[in-house]
């Protein structure tokens, strides 16, 4: 019990950790203000118990597959998000300006839906088990060297990505951010196979070179949504994704380059 509980909690805390080290980190180098944050925070924590304790109602929505619908909006919506976080960051690396109110809200609402949907796993994990005597000791144990061990991967993460210079920062970040994003493509299509809306398959399986409940491999799925056994949706899902929103950014930051060539000209 105490093995999977730290797997367990790592898994579920890593991502969204990740992902909160990449966009306070991101914001510091640039200057945005960071009081969303407490924000995000509290609507993860708010979200996590109303969407765990919830969970066995929501599960029969859409004819019993509720929970994997439900997963799977929460992956795509967080996706659009993050492709719009990516384009107003390159736009305030060019031009500063005051935190917006809707850069503001998408920066609380990613947080508050990232929490919520790995903090529920937690949720419902420590409630299956928190009522055996037998297992509380190694629950919690385990629940919390996970944590401990996802924080600090994640605290790492963020002094590294502070180490570089405002511009490499934008860059590294908005590349991460594009490999966390269509990472969570990626698990959606997951949960779509599992609700039957796309088809199943099998495109290889890597777990003998690089176990998907390994600490490597979990570092990878929270990075890059690892899968060991894709199919061949998910793949579709992940690399049309990641093109998108590579070459949106791409776009973006060479129009702003473009601007400032014409500027200098004039």
């Amino acid at each position: 019990m105490l093995l999977t509980s730290v797997i367990i909690v790592i898994r579920e805390v890593l991502e969204a950790a990740l992902l909160v080290s990449i966009l306070l980190s991101l914001c510091f180098q640039l200057g945005i203000e960071r009081s969303w944050f407490k924000w995000g925070l509290l609507g993860g924590i708010a979200g996590s118990i109303g969407l765990g304790s919830q969970l066995g109602y929501i599960s029969n929505w859409f004819d019993g597959v509720g929970q994997e619908v439900i997963d799977a909006g929460l992956q795509i919506f967080i996706y659009i998000c993050l492709l719009y976080i990516c384009v107003q960051f390159i736009n305030h690396f060019y031009k500063r300006h005051p935190l917006t109110n809707v850069l503001r809200a998408t920066l609380i609402i990613i947080i508050s839906c990232a929490m919520t949907r790995e903090g529920s796993e937690i949720y419902i994990y420590l409630s299956a088990f928190q009522s055996l005597p037998e297992t509380g000791v190694s629950l919690y144990s385990g629940s919390a060297i996970g944590l401990g061990i996802g924080f600090s991967c994640c605290a790492l993460f963020y002094y590294w990505l502070l180490s570089f210079s405002p511009s490499r920062a934008l860059l590294v970040s908005c590349a991460l951010l594009t490999m966390v994003a269509s990472g969570m493509m990626l698990q959606a299509g997951k949960m779509l196979i599992q609700a039957d809306l796309l088809p199943d398959g099998q495109l290889w399986d890597s777990n003998s070179l690089l176990p998907e409940d390994g600490l490597t491999g979990q570092l990878l799925y929270a990075l890059a949504g690892y899968e060991a056994t894709p199919a061949p949706a998910q793949l579709i899902m992940y690399s049309l994704s990641a093109a998108c929103m590579a070459t949106v950014m791409l776009l973006r930051y060479n129009s702003w380059r473009k601007q400032k060539v014409a500027e200098e000209i004039s």
